[in-house]
């Protein structure tokens, strides 16, 4: 199967904005993407760490593209900036069929010094 990644570089830091302005400039064009991709190809779109506050809109837009892509595409998020755990979860995808609509967080902001919360 083949994966396109799409990188999203910046967002506003308020959960709210950020969802405006993803569901604005950027889901439109996503759906597009998705839509021109070879039957049984893939989205993944990496979104840049961000506050808890920001989960709940993320998770809905990427189920919303998902089941739009549904059947002939799958589409996936991950949340982060460390490459080599990025590409551990690509990889896992591209070995997943059955997986899509689900938002990876392996990079977080916490709340109280703005500073990722790294996992292990």
């Amino acid at each position: 199967m083949a994966q396109s990644v799409l990188r999203i570089s910046k967002l506003p830091d308020a959960a709210l904005e950020a969802a405006g302005a993803f569901h604005t400039h950027v889901a439109g064009e996503l759906r597009k993407a998705t839509e021109a991709l070879p039957e049984g190809g893939d989205m993944v779109v990496i979104f840049p760490p961000a506050p808890h506050d920001h989960t709940a809109w993320r998770e809905a837009a990427v189920q919303d593209l998902a089941r739009a892509a549904a059947p002939r595409h799958r589409f996936n998020a991950i949340v982060g900036e460390r490459e080599d755990d990025i590409d551990a979860v690509l990889a896992y995808l591209a070995d997943a069929p059955g997986v899509t609509g689900q938002v990876f967080t392996l990079d977080e902001i916490n709340g109280q010094d703005g500073n990722p919360a790294k996992s292990d």
